[in-house]
């Protein structure tokens, strides 16, 4: 008789031990108010799915649900921030002694710049190579995300440092030659931390901690680790409140595992 390895849980969905760490956050509990929410893990399951995959909606495997319900509760979860809710729920862990900040630049596909006129800042500009975004990012010592922004592909990069900045309260921040300026370094020391950025050619020499600034690459791994969905790697979302609940959501596994 042929025995049959035990079925693995899909690539595309969480394990158990994340599902533990985040099902008490999401809404639909038991002692929650209103409808009781008993499919939850399907419904994240299926939203990971399509933020995998870079498939459209209506190509959800029907296991998940029909695919219009799923969409339409997503979009209903990111316009109340539950997602962001959940994100900021678990970085409550994060480490403190180092602060990493970078950002990166998505082409965004026809479909994203398909919006309504006179809608809002959708976070995309015209950047080398066609319509993009730009994700600004903060890590902590770990290379776990810990903040994002989003602007149009065309921004400077440290036009939003202040911002991913705002209200931590690390020993060393990180960042490449990019962000050197006098007013930032300036900042960093004002908040009682230690800059490490190479200064630029054009500026005037500053020493900086060389053994720590290796430890950049963390956040260069975790950008990595974020385009391997492909729905970031690629923005098809028109709304940028869309894109950024998938940017949370796929920070999840970096939280949980």
């Amino acid at each position: 008789m042929l025995k049959t390895k035990p079925a693995r849980p899909s690539r595309y969905e969480l394990s158990q031990t994340q599902w533990e760490r985040i099902e008490a956050l999401l809404p639909g509990k038991a002692s929650d108010p209103g409808r009781t929410a008993a499919d939850n893990r399907t419904f994240v399951n299926g939203v990971l799915w399509v933020l995998r995959s870079g498939a459209r909606w209506s190509d959800l495997p029907p296991r998940y649900g029909a695919y219009k319900s799923v969409h339409k509760r997503f979009t209903r979860w990111a316009a109340k921030g539950i997602w962001e809710q959940v994100f900021q729920s678990l970085i409550r862990d994060r480490g403190n002694e180092y602060l990493m900040i970078d950002s990166s630049i998505v082409r965004a596909h026809a479909q994203a710049a398909n919006r309504k006129r006179g809608a809002s800042d959708s976070a995309l500009g015209r950047s080398r190579g066609g319509l993009s975004t730009k994700i600004h990012l903060a890590v902590d010592g770990q290379g776990r995300p810990v903040r994002f922004l989003l602007t149009g592909g065309e921004r400077n990069d440290i036009t939003q440092a202040p911002a991913l900045l705002a209200g931590f309260k690390p020993k060393f921040v990180l960042a490449d030659k990019g962000y050197d300026s006098r007013e930032l370094v300036a900042l960093i020391r004002s908040h009682g931390a230690q800059a490490v950025i190479p200064p630029r050619s054009c500026q005037q020499p500053r020493a900086y901690d060389k053994a720590r600034y290796r430890l950049r690459n963390r956040i260069e791994r975790c950008f990595a680790k974020l385009k391997q969905f492909r729905r970031i790697a690629t923005r098809f979302d028109r709304k940028p409140s869309h894109f950024l609940a998938f940017l949370y959501l796929a920070s999840i596994p970096m939280w949980t595992d």
